[in-house]
């Protein structure tokens, strides 16, 4: 390779989670997921999470944008760009639609049999995760989501389920979805979906978390280890949301609190990288006088547990302050969090930093050197068609490609071993946080408003053409 180039393997491609995507919630004996009871919001209003699905609510991910109906046309749509792979989900409702079922749902392990199959055919590479969001909601209600360890045992019954299907049809897994989002415990919606939690009245949030995280990484680790059993040649990763915490100012305080704060990123995936629990941790417990349950006998899994890869989701980076008002942001997720002055921000106040995706993948090299996969990036706006039914997003390519630029310095320059590249979304789906479709993110146009309206057609944007030329081109072409 030389010093200016991505190596000649990369894979180039688009991601997508089941539930934002597929749609056909009560279909081919799918259960209903956490995600089916999460009504719409928007940047101001959040998701209401409901108890079951209601008669009156309306859920946007019900339908989605249908791919269940239209995976054919829009994998066609994914190799006329060029992909090498395609990062999705396995809906784990779809598959045991109660999650404690005895029997997996043959429909559902058919259906993806299908899209893996039509995937293979255009050569493009499945890269599947276990669980993006989409608990079954049954395990969430019956069972109190992962602060139970019953949910050990059923996740990796899952796991080893569709490790044993798709083995010959899918090399690249991770295991669980941007499992540290739930380190913010005071939205109620990163535990439910991470976690199927649901926070009961006065008790510490905080130690729920842990308990029900430490089940989760449990759980991952059993199905690494299962999942290396049933093919040893599968790369099976973690999924972890990276967003670098900046001191806002050189000041000791702030320097120090940046780094306190880096450990709620970390937390997650030390463990699974280096199958040890954190000292930082194990003080913070002793210090809070939790009790968190784990055995001898899960440690020794954990560590036998290790993930092949690590997988990164990258929009944004953060500002810390020692002395800022708490919530002084007001797109802030914790204490003294500022706005970066010298960034500008997207329609929903996430600001754009794409140096600070070269400096995240630098900070995960020097702290693990595992390869990395970066399997989201992208921009959420509003994009319009015009009268030839046209989409020129030139704000969504000049996002990306400034990012790819530092990818590839983070590549060439610094030596990160960086395998692939999977921009967050590869067609408009329906938004996680807020519900929406017209948070839209993908290269390709459906037709779906936020109400749920629309004929679902299909339109190709200007970023559909200007991408197809950078896979072509192996990175080296970045302009249209």
């Amino acid at each position: 390779m030389q010093n200016n180039e991505f190596p000649k393997e990369f894979l180039w491609g688009g991601a997508a989670a089941a539930h934002q995507l597929e749609g056909g919630w009560n279909l081919g004996g799918k259960g209903a997921s956490v995600a089916d009871v999460m009504t719409a919001g928007d940047a101001h209003t959040s998701r209401r999470i409901t108890p079951g699905v209601l008669d009156n609510e309306y859920y946007p991910n019900h339908e989605a944008v249908d791919f269940y109906h239209h995976y054919k046309e829009d994998i066609e749509l994914f190799a006329e760009m060029g992909f090498k792979c395609f990062r999705t989900s396995i809906s784990w409702s779809r598959i045991f639609p109660n999650g404690d079922d005895e029997e997996p749902n043959e429909e559902g392990l058919k259906f993806y049999d299908n899209v893996f199959d039509q995937l293979l055919r255009y050569g493009i590479e499945p890269v599947v995760t276990l669980s993006h969001f989409e608990m079954p909601y049954n395990l969430a209600h019956k069972y109190g989501g992962f602060r139970n360890k019953k949910l050990i045992d059923y996740f990796t019954r899952f796991a080893e389920v569709v490790f044993k299907r798709y083995k010959d049809k899918v090399k690249y897994w991770m295991t669980f979805n941007e499992i540290n989002n739930q380190m913010n415990t005071a939205d109620n919606f990163d535990s439910f979906t991470n976690s199927g939690i649901v926070y009961k009245s006065g008790e510490d949030r905080t130690e729920a978390m842990y308990q029900a995280s430490i089940n989760e990484l449990i759980a991952s680790a059993k199905a690494v280890i299962i999942g290396h059993k049933i093919n040893p040649n599968f790369k099976i990763g973690c999924m972890m949301s990276f967003i670098p915490i900046y001191p806002a100012t050189c000041k000791p305080e702030d320097v120090f609190l940046s780094l306190q704060k880096m450990h709620n990123r970390y937390f997650y995936s030390d463990i699974h990288v280096r199958g040890e629990i954190p000292a930082y941790a194990l003080k913070e417990w002793e210090r809070k006088g939790y009790h968190i349950d784990y055995t001898p006998e899960d440690l020794k899994i954990l560590r036998a547990g290790t993930v092949d890869f690590i997988g990164m989701s990258y929009y944004k980076s953060k500002t810390i302050s020692s002395t800022a008002i708490e919530k002084s942001y007001n797109s802030g997720e914790f204490e003294h969090e500022l706005k970066n002055p010298y960034l500008k921000a997207s329609d929903w106040g996430w600001q754009i930093d794409p140096i600070g995706l070269r400096y995240a993948l630098n900070l995960l090299n020097e702290r693990y050197g595992k390869p990395i996969f970066i399997v989201e990036n992208g921009l959420g706006a509003y994009d319009k068609k015009d009268e030839n039914n046209e989409i020129n997003d030139d704000y969504r390519i000049e996002y990306l490609r400034s990012h790819i630029i530092e990818m590839k310095k983070a590549i060439t320059l610094d030596g990160v071993n960086v395998i692939g590249y999977t921009p967050w979304s590869a067609i408009d789906i329906v938004s996680s946080g807020t519900g929406e479709f017209e948070k839209r993110y993908g290269f390709i146009y459906v037709d779906k408003n936020n109400e749920g309206k629309g004929t679902l057609k299909r339109y190709k944007k200007k970023s559909f053409y200007w991408y197809k030329n950078v896979i072509e081109s192996n990175g080296q072409n970045l302009y249209i």
